[in-house]
């Protein structure tokens, strides 16, 4: 915990995390990472850094204990955002940010595609989760960085608001605002 701690307190930490539950392996017992989680968010709070936010099969858990440890004072993003309408819903209302990835160009992902057009518009972010979840038309392989472009297109496209540029400059605001960027 000290280490973490010492860790986080470097001038260039700007969030703490990826934080979070997992259920779907179950590779540690529920518990446990309930515990830990628990101990990260007040971590997090004491030094005032926002969190990213990790969750699989767990959504009720993540949002109970984001809710009773007070996380929404540091607010944060939900990374690789995946979750349903009831998370998406959750999330927002604690002050989180909804961040999309590659998921969200595949063709059976038509669910978070309704989802993200709702998402109001300073709360979106796109990222990569690389080396993973590659967009489409790179699905299969190894994602990379520079693969964001396909993200942010598909959710312009998909909220159909504007030119891409639009959605890029509003997703740039909303990361140096989460972060503290100048």
């Amino acid at each position: 915990y000290e280490a973490f701690r010492s860790l986080a307190r470097h001038p260039k930490v700007v969030a703490y995390g990826e934080i979070g539950l997992d259920y779907h392996y179950d590779h540690s017992p529920r518990e446990v990472q309930r515990e830990r989680f628990r101990e990260q968010i007040h971590l997090a709070r004491e030094l005032n850094l926002p969190l990213i936010i990790h969750t699989r099969e767990a959504q009720d858990d993540t949002v109970t204990i984001l809710r009773e440890e007070g996380a929404g004072d540091v607010g944060g993003v939900f990374h690789c955002f995946s979750g349903d309408a009831w998370l998406a819903k959750d999330a927002l209302d604690l002050g989180f940010y909804l961040s999309f990835s590659g998921v969200l160009t595949f063709k059976n992902a038509t669910m978070l595609r309704d989802i993200a057009k709702t998402v109001p518009l300073d709360r979106l972010m796109v990222e990569t989760d690389c080396p993973y979840l590659a967009p489409v038309p790179y699905r299969g392989k190894r994602n990379e960085p520079a693969y964001v472009q396909y993200v942010a297109e598909t959710l312009a496209d998909v909220r159909g608001n504007g030119p891409l540029e639009s959605l890029a400059r509003a997703t740039v605001d909303n990361t140096k605002r989460l972060f503290k960027i100048p």
